[in-house]
């Protein structure tokens, strides 16, 4: 009786960490950039007695849809989405290199180019700062061009150019904080075929009917693992009563 309830147990809390992952999921079918965490369910072969056919299943992290989001056009000069594969590199909050694909930047009182969450977008040589009082033009490779929006606007003035990459997607891990680094920790070198666009971003590539069928499907696991539990406790009831009868 103690290995249907075990079964069960863990039946179900698998159950609640793998809906856990859907619904961060559908929490940000309007982040920009966003790719869904894609989670299966992994059989665990048992240890000890018993037959050698039953499992335990385990809800795994098979890894990320890297599928590109819809095209969203904004107007906006600072926002920019990346073209087919590529990631902008951003500075995050420990100081080393990560990646994101959200393009919606703006500019601190410093000029200093930010990710929304205040992340610095990089280049080769660092963070990036676009002078006051200019038009900013973005260009496909990432180079970021000024030109004055008061007076003398034949001037164009080069300020840097973002940092385009392009790892091996199955050498990429999500960090808790949305982020993707490379599994070794290691920076990666530009990839000058990375192309962008200005005034658009890239929506989330949650694609939330899908999610809300998972949804579903999860919850009636969960009630079918509660109610082999249920049934657990009813057989040791029972098996009880016939033993304090026979006793």
């Amino acid at each position: 009786m103690d290995r249907l309830i075990y079964t069960a147990m863990t039946g179900a809390a698998h159950v609640m960490q793998q809906q856990a992952a859907v619904s961060q999921n559908l929490s940000n079918v309007n982040t920009p950039g966003y790719r869904a965490a894609i989670n299966t369910f992994r059989a665990v072969p048992l240890v000890g007695e018993g037959l050698q056919t039953r499992t335990f299943v385990v809800d795994s992290t098979a890894g990320s849809d890297f599928s590109q989001g819809v095209m969203q056009q904004t107007g906006r000069s600072l926002d920019l989405a990346v073209m087919g594969q590529g990631w902008i590199t951003v500075q995050g909050q420990d100081g080393n290199e990560a990646y994101t694909r959200d393009g919606s930047f703006q500019l601190t009182t410093e000029g200093v180019l930010q990710t929304r969450s205040g992340l610095n977008v990089m280049s080769d040589s660092g963070p990036i700062t676009i002078p006051e009082n200019t038009e900013v033009t973005i260009a496909k490779d990432g180079t970021i061009s000024t030109v004055p929006s008061t007076s003398q606007r034949n001037q164009v003035v080069t300020v840097g150019r973002i940092k385009l990459v392009n790892p091996p997607e199955n050498q990429m891990v999500r960090g808790d904080d949305g982020l993707f680094r490379l599994k070794s920790g290691a920076a990666t070198e530009a990839d000058a075929a990375v192309t962008v666009v200005q005034s658009n971003i890239e929506g989330s590539n949650v694609n939330t009917v899908s999610a809300m069928v998972d949804m579903i499907s999860l919850a009636r696991q969960y009630d079918m693992q509660m109610k082999m539990l249920q049934s657990a406790d009813n057989d040791a009831k029972q098996a009880t009563t016939v033993l304090t009868l026979n006793g």
